[in-house]
């Protein structure tokens, strides 16, 4: 054999060994997610003062239902203050929540935009209130929440967590087969990959909204959170720092998912810009971090930053599994398919599996049943597939740092879907 070929048949066996040992590696850790965990003793017995933070730009349509949710929380009034940041807003967000009961600051930074700035902003200003906060709450103004959030969230810092992440809901789970899809995919998120790593001690992930830092440790270590996935940014951060994120399952945000494909195609390669610039400059630390520490946290945090890297290498494998079938001798003019292992075995098994397990998962998470999980089976498998082209042009760009708008509609009341 010659060089050039064996070295391009090596590095194809690097390529499916280490993208099969990440999908085994998440496919144990979603195990744990069964099995309960034995609860942690509370070190503090204390009803915790919140700031509740609610991040809008032009949400007119939306922002009264969050803040209306956010009064009716089962807590004691006394110990929580509802505020609302209109970032650069030309509509009647700041108007609408104003009228709902919140306290609302305006900010306008035509250079500085975007959700990371808007918070590093307001975080400043609520350092310096004579109202202190023992933590602060961020929420998207699409949002409204479960009435028992805070008392969950508060459990959480009881047992010693100083940041802990609630579950995304969805608000409009079956209004189309892409917002069925990402409601399958947080719903998914929620029970194999937060909550199973709660069950074995290692950090979650923050997801953008309907989580609570604690001040001191925000004071401690900064913000500085204003890339396009700032949640990632920081979850990084709190990694590199030796902070977990706890988790509280039962303390529901209902989130605003889009309705359209090219809206749902924007906001992901949002995602995967900030997903690529997270990894760039935070992998290689946690790694060294994880080995020098024997931090597992640290790694598996690492691992999570790195998902572009594994969705790019999957996309190589799945586009020449199916090529080998079409052309089983290996040759397409000029070039030759190496795949170390036949996976056209191994990917009917997986997408046998899947069709029960997606819906299976959902049902014992939801308690409830629902057909629709299997018709989006099939659309499920289409949204996934987007995520290469999304993935590809997101690393490409992930230099571009342009705020882009979702705009929210669902005019949805917290007694519709709690």
């Amino acid at each position: 054999m010659e060089f050039g070929t064996a070295l391009i048949y090596f590095l194809s066996i690097v390529l499916q060994v280490v993208s099969w040992a990440l999908t085994l590696y998440y496919a144990i850790i979603s195990l744990f997610a069964f099995i309960p965990k034995k609860e942690l003793p509370d070190v503090k017995n204390k009803d915790h003062k919140y700031a509740l933070l609610v991040a809008a730009h032009n949400e007119e349509a939306v922002i009264k239902y969050m803040v209306e949710s956010l009064k009716a929380l089962d807590y004691d009034k006394d110990k929580y203050k509802i505020f609302v940041i209109a970032d650069n807003c030309d509509d009647k967000t700041a108007e609408n929540a104003r009228e709902a009961g919140a306290e609302v600051f305006e900010r306008t930074n035509k250079e500085l935009r975007g959700k990371g700035y808007a918070l590093e902003w307001m975080f400043d200003k609520i350092f310096n209130m004579e109202e202190k906060f023992d933590s602060i709450c961020i929420f998207d103004a699409d949002n409204v929440v479960s009435k028992n959030f805070l008392r969950e969230i508060n459990a959480q810092h009881n047992k010693g967590f100083r940041v802990v992440q609630g579950n995304i809901e969805s608000k409009n789970p079956y209004d189309s087969w892409i917002s069925t899809a990402y409601s399958v995919s947080f719903w998914m998120i929620g029970k194999i990959f937060q909550q199973a790593r709660y069950n074995i001690n290692m950090t979650c992930q923050l997801s953008g909204t309907g989580f609570s830092v604690d001040v001191e440790l925000l004071k401690e270590l900064g913000w500085g959170a204003t890339c396009l996935t700032e949640d990632m940014e920081f979850t990084a951060k709190l990694a590199l720092n030796g902070e977990k994120v706890g988790w509280a399952h039962h303390a529901k945000v209902f989130d605003e998912k889009p309705l359209g494909f090219w809206q749902s195609w924007r906001q992901r390669k949002r995602w995967m810009q900030g997903h690529a610039d997270v990894q760039s400059r935070f992998a290689i630390k946690l790694l060294k971090k994880a080995f020098r520490d024997k931090d597992w946290s640290a790694f598996d945090c690492a691992i999570y930053t790195m998902n572009p890297i594994k969705t790019l290498a999957m996309a190589v494998i799945l586009i020449a599994s199916y090529l080998q079938v079409l052309f089983p001798e290996g040759n397409i003019g000029f070039f030759q398919i190496w795949m170390a292992v036949d996976n056209d075995a191994l990917f009917a098994i997986i997408s046998a599996v899947s069709m029960l397990y997606i819906p299976a998962i959902i049902t014992y998470e939801k308690r409830e049943f629902n057909f629709k999980l299997f018709w989006c089976y099939l659309t499920y498998g289409i949204y996934s597939l987007t995520w290469i082209p999304i993935t590809i042009l997101g690393v490409i760009d992930k230099n571009k740092t342009e705020w882009v708008h979702t705009k929210h509609v669902r005019t949805i009341d917290i007694s519709e879907v709690e």
